[in-house]
């Protein structure tokens, strides 16, 4: 099959699906704004689901390169008071192994032919029948464009009108270094996976990555203006009387706080067939983070991988048989992230996130 595949970004999505097409014969060519593949870092720790993450990587043939990534124990979690009293606790099972997103990404980028990723190619417009122009003045036309890139992308104009919105919650980013020698108390209330401290309103929630490294988000819904010109003592004020293990992961972060303000799509966004070109991972589905959101990234460069590989000469059918099983799941996922939201720090916390933990209670349920 000679089809090639246009593909705008290079995160988790945008790679599957270039590997997947490869592993079935199929050539594409991803652009990606970032100069190098090691021009920022990536983000923390990501837990790989067996329904969805697990499949995909397998798909693409990399279940072997994903398991000698894995970080042993970083699937535990805990949930705690402002107090820093343990109220539920889960051991890693296996079942969703953690792995650091840019380890997951290097191996992808990897197991690419030389050349199928173009670095430093910012996608500035589109023309028509899909001719992108970059900001080095090239163009490129294409007559199968996918758009894997991410919350703003430049892709889904030509599908949709939505614009994300923002949900009224923003994470803090902070880390915390050699944590066993210089932070031993926060270290001993984070454990060994992923800790939630959590109130109505507000959270600090941590994961230990390897290396003895704390990399904590910390919650707050507040309007966006709230975070414009933030520092550690200022987030540090909103949580006066939380345990002093649990407000070091702001008082003493070792870079400078980093706001990640939450945007989502409308639950349930789906759009027309409009010829040659679709969406993978937030371009088509952004939701608040619940854990699911580089699983399904992943599931559809995957699912549409094997959906082009599976309908030759015919791009179309290809096209309509991905999006047709893809709206109906992102919009079930995007529904359970906004519950898992409200269970995080909304007026059940943190009491509704230790039910849905112990199965009193399931997203599906709580809507």
């Amino acid at each position: 099959m000679t089809t090639s595949v246009t593909i705008i970004g290079a995160g988790l999505g945008g790679l599957v699906l270039a590997r997947v097409l490869h592993v079935n014969g199929i050539q594409s060519t991803i652009y990606e704004a970032e100069p190098s593949a090691m021009a920022r870092t990536q983000g923390g720790q990501l837990d790989i689901h067996e329904e969805d993450g697990q499949i995909a990587l397998a798909a693409a043939g990399l279940t072997a390169e994903f398991r000698a990534i894995i970080h042993e124990g970083g699937a535990a979690s805990r949930v705690l008071d402002r107090h820093g009293t343990v109220l539920h606790e889960d051991a890693d099972d296996g079942g969703r192994p953690e792995v650091l997103r840019g380890d997951l990404r290097r191996i992808l980028i990897e197991s690419l032919p030389d050349g199928t990723i173009q670095w430093g190619k910012k996608l500035v417009s589109i023309g028509d029948r899909h001719e992108l122009t970059f900001a080095d003045g090239t163009t490129v036309q294409t007559d199968l464009l996918v758009g894997a890139d991410g919350a703003w992308s430049k892709v889904r104009p030509l599908l949709s009108d939505a614009k994300p919105e923002y949900v009224g919650t923003s994470y803090v980013e902070t880390y915390l270094y050699d944590v066993d020698e210089k932070h031993p108390a926060t270290a001993a209330a984070v454990g060994g996976g992923g800790m939630f401290a959590l109130a109505p309103g507000q959270g600090i929630t941590a994961h230990r990555e390897a290396g003895d490294v704390l990399h904590a988000y910390i919650q707050l819904t507040r309007p966006v203006d709230w975070f414009a010109d933030i520092d550690a003592e200022r987030v540090a004020a909103e949580f006066e009387g939380w345990a002093p293990e649990l407000t070091a992961l702001i008082t003493d972060g070792e870079t400078p706080p980093v706001v990640r303000q939450l945007h989502t799509l409308p639950t349930g966004h789906r759009w027309d067939r409009v010829p040659g070109v679709t969406l993978v991972g937030d371009a088509a589905h952004l939701a608040p983070p619940a854990g699911e959101g580089a699983n399904l990234a992943m599931f559809d460069g995957a699912q549409l991988g094997l959906a082009i590989a599976a309908h030759p000469g015919d791009i179309e059918a290809a096209l309509t048989a991905y999006e047709q099983e893809m709206f109906p799941r992102s919009e079930v996922s995007a529904a359970d992230a906004y519950v898992i939201l409200d269970l995080c720090v909304g007026d059940r916390a943190p009491h509704g996130l230790v039910d849905f933990f112990t199965g009193a209670a399931t997203p599906s349920g709580l809507r």
